[in-house]
């Protein structure tokens, strides 16, 4: 009787395993995200062309280019026309180079532009927008055609 009493205090003793989080911290922080430039290009192309007054983007020979582009089969329309970025880890700088509609305040389209693009590259890339340079290249006038190339195809 006496061993029983010894065996049962040992077993009473032993601890429950406790489980422990493996690689320490929150899962969030483990490893890194990096986010190619062609991906902020997009998202900040995508944004500025939704400003009202942006007519297009990119500078005459760049969207005589791109209009040609578009029009091979299988091509499609560059969301990256007048868009350059610099991505490090944790910022990114951008250029756009847009036209816009005659009529409109280019200083009220500029700021718009620079509110949407900081918008949208923060809130999906989470990388801080620490400039946003806007170069006008020319105005789009009411009475001008646009400069894509009429196809030949019908």
């Amino acid at each position: 009787m006496t061993d029983m009493t010894q065996n049962t205090e040992v077993e009473s003793s032993v601890q429950p395993r406790k489980t422990t989080k493996r690689g320490g911290g929150d899962a969030a922080t483990r490893g890194r995200t990096t986010i190619a430039d062609g991906v902020v290009e997009k998202i900040a192309g995508l944004a500025a062309r939704d400003v009202l007054g942006v007519h297009a983007m990119g500078s005459g020979l760049s969207r005589t280019f791109g209009a040609v582009r578009d029009r091979v089969p299988g091509g499609s329309k560059s969301a990256t026309r007048g868009v350059k970025v610099e991505v490090g880890e944790v910022q990114t700088a951008l250029d756009l180079e847009i036209v816009v509609d005659y009529g409109v305040s280019i200083a009220d389209v500029a700021r718009a532009v620079r509110e949407n693009v900081v918008a949208a590259v923060e809130r999906m890339t989470g990388l801080e927008v620490v400039e946003v340079n806007i170069a006008v290249s020319d105005v789009k006038l009411p009475d001008e055609e646009d400069e894509e190339p009429e196809t030949r195809l019908q």
